[in-house]
């Protein structure tokens, strides 16, 4: 497949993600709640999350954003539920390796759809919509 084709397939994962966002919503009280905000353009989540022993049995998120910043908070719900909080917070640090153009890891059932975002590291200026979810994912595993 051409690079040409790569990136429009990455593209279409994207706006898929975007137009029917997967794990919308939020979870009943008793949920982790994390709301982070990116102020220089406005995207907005609210991330809920259910850990029962020490793994993420559910995540939802809600919110205003780009394309971008809403596609990656659905491909990281998708991605995040049903593993251990270690494995989640190692997602978080490769997906921030991935965004800064850095070597990064994910195991390979791990990365689902995440890998189409890879093209947001050569615009700076969005790797913060990128990574908004996975920041409040992080807050909210390490302060519960």
């Amino acid at each position: 497949m051409s690079f040409s084709n790569l990136d429009n397939l990455y593209r279409q994962v994207i706006m898929d993600h975007y137009k029917n966002p997967r794990n919308k919503g939020s979870l009943d009280e008793g949920s982790l709640t994390i709301d982070m905000n990116n102020p220089t353009c406005g995207d907005r989540i609210h991330l809920t999350l259910k850990v029962e022993d020490g793994k993420v049995a559910d995540a939802k998120f809600d919110g205003e954003g780009c394309s971008i910043s809403m596609s990656s908070a659905s491909m990281m719900t998708q991605a995040i539920k049903g593993k251990d909080i270690e494995t989640a917070l190692h997602m978080s640090e490769s997906f921030s390796d991935m965004m800064q153009g850095k070597d990064y890891k994910f195991e390979e059932d791990d990365l689902e759809d995440i890998e189409a975002l890879q093209g947001v590291s050569k615009f700076p200026a969005r790797i913060k919509c990128a990574t908004l979810a996975w920041k409040a994912m992080e807050k909210g595993l390490k302060e519960q």
